[in-house]
């Protein structure tokens, strides 16, 4: 009897599997010289972990099952939330800020399509116990380096949540999470409709409207503009300075949300080329989700690089070689 491999999943045969462990090599070095330290969680957890994190709604994305014990598992769909329970359980004591790496698979029970499987790889960096500017400066910077490593050339894009948050701060909490989710899907009629049909007072709307739709290195001026010298302004302002001094290109994007409660400030997206319309490579942000799981008021940054879309692209490039 033939038993093919599961559906979302793939061999690598050894020529594929030289080329990926090529580049996650490259990849770790830069990680590596940049004083992160690799830790490892388990396959499996808790579904709890990722249902307080994401919600009820994220059951039907998820490999979960009942384990020989009556308790309700699942496989890894990604490892922020996992990194921040293993902080919880086991590093709460150890000097802060702590700089930590992984690279690992995670699982979603999707429907398989061109650059998505069941099956991933996900290379991410957390930085837990520093708000600092610096620490979010230094995790853009490092995700950016990891990419050129790679050789790909990434195109940066960077907002601020504590604006919107601001503009959004006389609304119900449910309010504020159904506008940042339509926000972040770029829905602008879904978006407008929604604005319409909870009658929200006319200049929010008109505010809310101008400020994600600013784009471009002036736009932090045209945001005062918009809603006045608010604090997060010029904590966002900080960090572009910081930024330039690393001497990185970017975009800031208002328009940015990632759509999750836990969110708290800086968020950024990067973007790669020879994609097509799923060309993001890369995206994070500070939040704060150590309490959420029993620890302390911790804030935290880090990103998740979406390894196999990095391996896509150095394979288009091969191929044109």
């Amino acid at each position: 009897m033939k038993i093919n491999r599961p559906r979302g999943t793939r061999d690598f045969l050894p020529e594929v599997t030289a080329r990926r462990r090529h580049v996650e090599g490259k990849m770790r070095d830069v990680v590596k010289n940049w004083g992160y330290s690799e830790i490892i969680t388990p396959t499996f957890e808790s579904l709890d972990l990722f249902t307080l994190k994401s919600g009820e709604g994220i059951i039907g994305e998820l490999y979960n099952f009942t384990d020989k014990g009556d308790r309700e598992m699942t496989l890894r769909p990604e490892l922020t939330a996992p990194v921040m329970r293993m902080y919880v359980n086991e590093m709460q004591a150890t000097q802060k800020p702590l700089k930590l790496f992984y690279f690992e698979n995670c699982f979603r029970y999707e429907r398989p399509q061109k650059g998505r499987f069941r099956e991933f790889w996900q290379f991410g960096v957390e930085v837990i116990g520093s708000s600092r500017s610096d620490a979010d400066a230094e995790v853009i910077a490092l995700a950016t380096n990891m990419l050129d490593s790679a050789g790909i050339k990434g195109d940066l894009h960077v907002g601020h949540l504590g604006i919107i948050r601001h503009i959004l701060s006389v609304l119900e909490t449910e309010q504020q999470s159904q506008i940042m989710r339509l926000v972040d899907k770029k829905d602008d009629t879904g978006l407008d409709d929604y604005l319409e049909q909870t009658n929200e007072p006319a200049d929010l709307r008109r505010t809310l409207l101008e400020l994600i739709c600013l784009t471009g290195n002036d736009a932090v001026e045209k945001a005062r503009d918009v809603i006045g010298n608010i604090s997060e302004l010029d904590t966002f302002k900080k960090l572009l300075t910081l930024l330039d001094a690393y001497g990185i290109d970017y975009n800031v994007d208002f328009g940015i949300a990632r759509g999750l409660d836990y969110y708290t400030g800086m968020v950024f997206e990067i973007y790669a080329e020879g994609l097509g319309a799923q060309n993001q490579v890369c995206g994070g942000g500070s939040y704060n989700l150590i309490k959420l799981f029993g620890g302390g008021d911790v804030p935290s940054t880090g990103f998740g690089i979406g390894f196999d879309r990095i391996m896509e692209i150095c394979e288009v490039k091969a191929d044109e070689t």
